[in-house]
């Protein structure tokens, strides 16, 4: 009996669950936002059908405008791949001046990762199975956008990073909500001294 009370409660562990913990409206549909930047623009989208929590999380981000005139902090260039972080490190200052428009609950949101033959995703999840990776419905890829850890199972709820290049070995391990589809060209270019301009919504 209480094998099967326990299963039944993981399950009700869902998006619609963490989006009221963390008060976000639930986005089940994917977006599309514009990022504007000091090296030009570029169009990402937002994987809201499959992670409807992270994306909602940094669609609130974008509308109490946390981004703007933003500074992509670290860059880490590898001879075939490139890391472009973003965002707002809750240990960094800026964080602590702006924390009262930033409506966060918490500096952290659990791990969401999707599988192709499940509805709803995983939560506080890290997969590491390579029969498991393979049936991972977001990969890293030429301009993937992913929420950075603040934990083994945890994505900051301000910190993002952009990768130029596919990498299997960190595949599962991090919350994937996005990718680039115009401007990936852009995205290569930037460095430290790069910032955001603003980050737009566009449906």
């Amino acid at each position: 009996m209480f094998l099967v009370q326990a299963c039944s409660f993981k399950n009700e562990i869902d998006s619609n669950y963490y989006c009221q913990k963390f008060k976000l409206s639930c986005i089940q549909s994917n977006k599309v936002v514009y990022f504007k930047t000091t090296k030009g623009d570029f169009e990402v989208k937002l994987h809201g059908k499959n992670n409807p929590v992270t994306v909602s999380n940094f669609l609130e981000n974008i509308e109490n405008n946390i981004y703007v005139n933003q500074k992509f902090y670290k860059i880490i260039n590898y001879p075939q791949i490139k890391f472009i972080h973003g965002g707002i490190n809750p240990k960094n200052e800026v964080y602590l001046e702006r924390k009262q428009n930033l409506n966060k609950t918490s500096p952290s949101i659990p791990l969401e990762i999707k599988f192709k033959e499940e509805i709803k995703p995983r939560y506080n999840y890290q997969i590491k199975s390579p029969n498991e990776i393979e049936n991972l419905v977001n990969t890293f890829e030429n301009g993937s956008i992913a929420m950075v850890k603040s934990g083994k199972n945890k994505s900051s709820s301000t910190e993002f990073f952009f990768v130029t290049s596919k990498i299997p070995e960190l595949d599962g391990r991090y919350s994937i909500f996005g990718k680039i589809i115009k401007g990936i060209d852009i995205l290569k270019k930037i460095n430290k001294e790069d910032y955001i301009k603003a980050i737009e919504i566009t449906n």
